[in-house]
């Protein structure tokens, strides 16, 4: 990442993390993983330069959309627990897929088993 685009990440990132309800710590360390990381950096500078996914980079399969995807479906169950902190909250649910792809490179297998096993209550049998 050049100066310039760690800048402009930086203060997306600031902004995200703002409208998210993330405190200043939580930014520090997220912004630390992203610049560390070349593929999910390249995916956030492109949503933040067109607002769209790049979907170029993935992690054991998994691309950042997959993870949205996953995380609607997980907020399913949240709401289910009565847990909607992103219920109403774009930013929160975009800075969180960002996030969990950091994670996810960490510890690939752990954010796999989670993407398919826990999901909403929307499909027939699941409480049968």
């Amino acid at each position: 990442m050049t100066k310039e685009e760690k800048t402009k990440a930086y203060a997306w990132a600031k902004a995200l993390c703002y409208y998210a309800g993330e405190d200043e710590a939580f930014l520090e360390r997220f912004f630390e993983m992203l610049i560390a990381s070349e593929g999910v950096s390249r995916e956030f500078l492109y949503y933040l330069e067109h607002q769209n996914f790049l979907c170029d980079y993935k992690v054991a399969g998994y691309s950042l959309v997959d993870i949205m995807v996953w995380q609607m479906d997980h907020f399913k169950a949240q709401l289910d627990r009565d847990r909607t902190a992103m219920k109403s909250n774009g930013d929160k649910m975009l800075l969180e897929a960002f996030h969990t792809m950091l994670l996810m490179e960490r510890e690939p297998q752990y954010y796999v088993n989670l993407m398919q096993t826990e999901t909403g209550t929307d499909y027939v049998g699941k409480y049968n």
